[in-house]
């Protein structure tokens, strides 16, 4: 994997604006009516010690071509509750069946099945509803409600390419893999940098570079979470481990090993970081989170 002085990195300083993503989803939720134990569930979900990287992605790419991060708020929240709406339909018994997400029980098993798809139907519905109704432009938020979406809409083909695969014709492996998660994992990262350059009023040429960071980031996010799969423990991780390659599912380490693994994530973190090279200092925030997602460890 690619040598980075991680000591360098000031995790607190990259990951800031979650915070003020998190307060304002709070915000929103308090003032939007919904049933008790509905609210109940979805605020489980939502504020349950995610890493908020497609919020922070949105905010950072918004400042790096020269907008303010509170132009970002609504669109930042938004993908957050689509990326949780994801994960809390992700685990329920027909899909992945998974008990433990972020060190603490799955949505389903604190509440229930039946309530666990109705708070990722409303997370989704919800998505959007904030940003028809707090961003101040209204083509801006046509925008920002078109790139979110597409990246729902190619992050579920992705997800059913991954779980409900069908004959992969001439595709070599790695070339299906690439395929599945420049959809599964990679849409909604796309769509967060996509976002926040529209939100910051990025010109073409800036928003097709940050476009290409967010593929290059995406396929680099999935390559790690592979590694990590294999890698790590339950504890370390906050969730089940060894659950894909033993469904069978094609995996970075199942394909290239797990020295080509690294390999690959070296090479897709040089590739991201050639992408910020006519950027100025605004998008060192963004080099941070690329250098922290290379090495993360869970």
């Amino acid at each position: 994997m690619t040598t980075l002085d991680v000591n360098r990195l000031d995790l607190e300083q990259i990951t800031l604006p979650a915070r003020n993503v998190q307060a304002y989803l709070s915000a929103f939720l308090r003032h939007r009516p919904l049933s008790e134990n509905l609210k109940r569930a979805v605020e489980y979900a939502l504020f349950g010690g995610g890493k908020l990287i497609r919020p922070i992605l949105v905010i950072r790419c918004c400042e790096a071509v020269g907008g303010r991060p509170e132009q970002a708020l609504p669109a930042a929240a938004a993908i957050e509750m689509v990326h949780t709406f994801s994960l809390v339909h992700d685990d329920l018994p027909a899909m992945d069946d998974d008990d433990l997400r972020r060190g603490r029980p799955t949505l389903h098993k604190q509440e229930s099945e039946a309530m666990a798809v109705l708070a990722g139907d409303a997370m989704l519905s919800l998505s959007f509803e904030l940003i028809a109704t707090r961003m101040k432009s209204a083509d801006t938020a046509l925008e920002v409600i078109r790139e979110l979406s597409v990246g729902t809409n190619d992050m579920i083909v992705g997800q059913v390419q991954d779980t409900l695969p069908t004959d992969p014709g001439d595709l070599d492996p790695i070339d299906r893999l690439e395929e599945i998660h420049k959809n599964k994992t990679g849409a909604l990262l796309r769509a967060a940098c996509r976002m926040g350059g529209i939100c910051g009023g990025a010109p073409a040429a800036q928003l097709a570079a940050l476009t290409r960071y967010a593929q290059a980031i995406g396929l680099m996010f999935q390559a790690v979470d592979d590694l990590l799969d294999v890698t790590s423990t339950p504890d370390e991780l906050g969730k089940a481990v060894h659950k894909d390659s033993g469904r069978g599912k094609l995996t970075y380490p199942g394909v290239l090993g797990i020295e080509g693994t690294r390999e690959q994530i070296t090479g897709l973190h040089a590739q991201a970081h050639a992408e910020l090279e006519d950027f100025d200092k605004r998008a060192d925030p963004l080099r941070d989170l690329c250098d922290y997602l290379a090495v993360r460890q869970k």
